[in-house]
């Protein structure tokens, strides 16, 4: 197998600031998206959520009108027995099963009273889950619109976007495979360690882009002799001159456009 040409300075520069301009038109398209994953994420949580504390009140709403039959069915069975005690009053030998049977019925009355209690108690707790329920349905329904909405937002980014996204991805994959791996390394972690993404930047009246230092004129004519990779001492950013900058926006523009 034939050993692999090394690539010059200058082809490495240039090879390094075309994956710049890359992974910067991948940055732009994330950036237009920006929030909204999260936000639809966030809303489908809620959403679920939502329909979760829902059926758990509906759920409670049935437990409580099992309790109230379950009182109504004890109702029924204290006076059938104050009917049966009743009877059995119109039958006694003697006062002592006569006031046995009299506090038998006070104690199926008092089981009426107490159950009774109990059914205007449950039925003020279903006014209240109901209420709480009315509340949710309209939260719910709200959260609903207002998903499918942001839904439809990212949906209609994602048309537009994804696949040049995902051919952008695939050609920083291809660029850096071509590059050598410290290089890449090296870009990677400045990359991952300044704003806005900016790994390598190109001359700027005299400064590093985006920054307010100074580049000696001794630096700068280095810089433009593409002998060697020169970093900036301040933000530690890959620096490369205008001219090439420029050459390699035009091209990649013209691929950008194809994408």
């Amino acid at each position: 197998m034939a050993k692999k040409k090394e690539a010059t300075v200058e082809e490495r520069l240039r090879a390094l600031y075309d994956l710049q301009l890359i992974d910067s038109r991948i940055d732009e398209i994330r950036n237009v998206r920006g929030e909204l994953p999260l936000e639809v994420r966030d809303l489908e949580d809620e959403v679920a959520g939502l329909n979760i504390r829902l059926d758990k009140l509906v759920a409670s709403l049935e437990v409580i009108d099992n309790d109230i039959a379950n009182k109504k069915n004890s109702i029924e069975e204290s006076k059938a027995l104050m009917k049966k005690y009743g009877e059995q009053q119109k039958n006694v030998r003697n006062n002592r099963e006569y006031n046995s049977l009299s506090k038998e019925i006070e104690f199926q009355e008092l089981e009426i009273e107490l159950a009774e209690k109990h059914i205007k108690e449950f039925k003020a707790q279903i006014e209240q889950k109901k209420e709480v329920i009315g509340e949710t349905k309209e939260r719910l329904k709200e959260r609903e619109t207002h998903l499918k909405h942001k839904k439809g937002e990212l949906d209609a980014i994602l048309a537009e976007t994804e696949k040049e996204e995902q051919a952008l991805i695939d050609k920083s994959s291809e660029y850096k495979e071509q590059i050598e791996t410290r290089l890449v390394a090296a870009y990677t972690r400045i990359r991952n360690n300044v704003k806005n993404g900016l790994a390598v930047v190109p001359i700027e009246r005299g400064a590093s882009g985006g920054s307010f230092f100074t580049i000696p004129p001794q630096i700068q004519v280095e810089i433009a002799s593409r002998k060697k990779v020169i970093t900036d001492e301040h933000s530690g950013r890959i620096l490369v001159d205008a001219v090439l900058a420029e050459e390699q926006k035009e091209k990649m523009e013209k691929m950008f456009s194809k994408l």
